[in-house]
């Protein structure tokens, strides 16, 4: 499962606000600290807040608040607004006339690598937004 530019993004967001829950953190903050652009950053907050992930405070000092509940919120519940995650997986080989040997290898290939993604998907829901910060402050230590 390869996940998209702006879910990166949401994540880092969605745990960078859950770190810090009492501090308003603006779009321009997040960015410089993945090195992404505000204007692009802005557009993914924008999303999480409508999805109350987070909640968007304006004005002089305003910025976004981590809103949701770090225990029950999992990685795949942030995906899952930026990702089709029920798409069936599509074939990388190109579209022409097979021997039946190649289709049945192409089948197979297929069969595993769709079964690869349903394990990621099944990671991503089981670890929430409260483990992955206890994660990244072992790593810190």
């Amino acid at each position: 499962m390869k996940l998209q530019k702006n879910t990166l993004f949401a994540l880092y967001s969605v745990l960078e606000s859950a770190s810090h829950p009492e501090r308003q953190l603006s779009a321009g903050e997040i960015a410089r600290k993945y090195g992404i652009s505000p204007h692009h950053l802005a557009k993914v907050l924008h999303t999480l807040a409508q999805a109350r992930v987070v909640e968007s405070v304006r004005g002089v000092g305003g910025g976004y608040r981590f809103a949701g509940n770090a225990k029950r919120l999992t990685l795949m519940d942030v995906i899952e607004l930026f990702e089709n995650v029920s798409a069936p997986a599509r074939s990388a080989a190109p579209r022409r006339r097979r021997a039946s040997g190649e289709a049945g290898v192409e089948r197979a290939l297929a069969t595993v690598l769709a079964e690869i993604d349903e394990i990621a998907k099944a990671t991503f829901r089981s670890i929430s937004i409260a483990t992955m910060l206890k994660l990244v402050e072992r790593r810190r230590a």
